[in-house]
């Protein structure tokens, strides 16, 4: 059931939802491979890390001029995910406000990207993350709405197939759609690809596994329910992501 505004327990349970989400979200179980520096999946914890700053700056840190100049006026909340590396599944994230013409972080956490890693030009199963400058419109998940301020949809369709590694099945428990490829306004599962089907799409913000993702950032669960509960439409978020380098140019 989608909500705006009026919350709603009622849950919009379906059949099949399944075989919906392994085909319209970027989440999928690799084979349990390792993670793409060779060093194997490593869990990460819920606690929320110190924040990066102790005092706030005119621009969100770590980006160049060519992102920074892509991130709206009026946008006072940003998702910056820092990759560690073009080729590595290790990433942070890192929330800031934008409070007058200055940035603070908020809360920053330990989180996963693509397998692969980063890439300017995604495809459907490179099994890299996107590169950019995202609007968050829309969340959704298996769990009920733990309080977001973007609208959600509770759905079974958001369960992760069973036949997948059980590490991943509680991966769709909370996502928050990624403004790429997508509807703006529609359920993070929707299935329309704007810009066609070989561009990829069905990324999102969601739980973590402890190793890389398809092309979604993946966070503890915690950080996950923060989120929600923190980004606000009227605030307009947007998320900043790639590896470091590509985030500097």
């Amino acid at each position: 059931m989608r909500k705006r505004g009026v919350r709603r327990a009622v849950a919009a349970w379906v059949t099949a939802g399944s075989l919906m989400v392994a085909s319209a979200a970027c989440g999928g179980w690799d084979g349990g491979r390792t993670r793409a520096d060779g060093t194997g999946a490593e869990p990460t914890n819920g606690a929320a890390r110190t924040s990066p700053a102790a005092r706030g700056t005119s621009r969100v840190p770590g980006v160049g001029d060519r992102l920074h100049g892509r991130i709206p006026a009026g946008s006072r909340q940003v998702v910056a995910v820092y990759g560690e590396g073009k080729d590595s599944a290790d990433s942070t994230v890192v929330l800031y406000l934008r409070r007058g013409s200055t940035w603070r972080p908020v809360r920053s956490w330990a989180a996963h990207n693509g397998t692969k890693g980063w890439t300017t030009h995604h495809r459907e199963g490179d099994k890299r993350s996107p590169v950019g400058v995202f609007t968050l419109s829309d969340a959704g998940g298996v769990l009920p709405d733990p309080g977001s301020r973007l609208p959600y949809t509770r759905s079974a369709a958001f369960a992760a197939p069973r036949w997948w590694a059980k590490a991943y099945w509680h991966d769709f428990d909370y996502v928050i759609a990624i403004d790429y490829n997508r509807v703006k306004g529609t359920p993070p599962n929707d299935p329309v690809r704007p810009e066609g089907a070989a561009a990829g799409g069905g990324i999102w913000l969601h739980l973590d596994h402890g190793s890389g993702t398809s092309a979604c950032v993946s966070l503890p669960k915690a950080a996950m329910e923060y989120l929600l509960r923190t980004l606000d439409p009227k605030l307009h978020p947007v998320v900043v992501m790639g590896d470091r380098a590509d985030l500097r140019a």
